[in-house]
């Protein structure tokens, strides 16, 4: 049984694969022993992708916000290591669509810390000019961190790459929410982007990774909410 305990800060402290980590309500991982924040699925420039791509306008603002939040919760915590588990940009030219103020900002994240990027389906190369470490995976406290959770039993790993999200039914009311999710011995976190979309965890894209009961830490607004198998629904 996964063991969480809720947090004055709103979030969830669980215990996965006995170390125990703090799930934070923007969808940010915080590993308080190490100072190291963790996000996934950040899909920078995902607003220009479309633009560029399919002529599809989105308002082209998706990487400030992501930065502003991104940035809130390194004020808060100031941590000692920034970790990026892969799919940072939408796509291999993201990079280069950077307005130069999202360019300069994300520069200034590796001034102070180590800045770490994973490579994810999408930015399989990682950034060719930011700052940091471009890595396929890496290994922090006993957990092993990668995009892209792999099939069968894989204790301590933390990925991303699904936007897990959960839809909850309680009474009359029926939400819908990006969420983390773990059995206490893997995580997959939520998607940290701004117009990053998200699966439902009931999804047969998740069958098979779980061995115990579930839990998904489901964000709302200044809190994570623990949710147990039974109250989730399908789409």
């Amino acid at each position: 049984m996964t063991r969480f305990q809720s947090s004055p800060c709103g979030g969830l402290r669980v215990a996965l694969a006995n170390v125990e980590v703090m799930l934070r309500w923007s969808g940010a991982l915080w590993l308080e022993r190490e100072r190291t924040l963790i996000v996934a699925d950040l899909h920078f420039e995902k607003g220009s992708s479309y633009a560029a791509r399919f002529g599809q306008m989105l308002p082209p603002y998706d990487t400030r916000e992501t930065l502003d939040r991104l940035d809130r919760e390194i004020t808060q915590l100031a941590p000692r290591r920034l970790i990026f588990l892969g799919d940072s940009f939408h796509d291999a030219a993201g990079e280069a669509r950077l307005a130069s103020d999202d360019y300069r900002r994300l520069e200034g994240l590796a001034s102070g810390r180590e800045l770490v990027w994973a490579v994810g389906n999408h930015d399989a190369d990682g950034p060719r000019a930011l700052p940091g470490d471009v890595i396929d995976e890496a290994s922090l406290a006993g957990l092993t961190l990668r995009h892209e959770p792999l099939p069968g039993a894989q204790p301590g790993e933390v990925a991303g790459h699904l936007h897990p999200a959960a839809k909850v039914s309680s009474g009359r009311a029926t939400v819908r929410r990006r969420c983390f999710v773990t059995d206490g011995a893997r995580l997959v976190l939520p998607a940290f982007g701004a117009y990053a979309g998200g699966l439902n965890i009931l999804d047969e894209a998740f069958s098979g990774l779980f061995d115990g009961p579930v839990l998904a830490g489901a964000l709302g607004p200044q809190r994570v909410h623990a949710v147990g198998l039974k109250s989730l629904r399908p789409d």
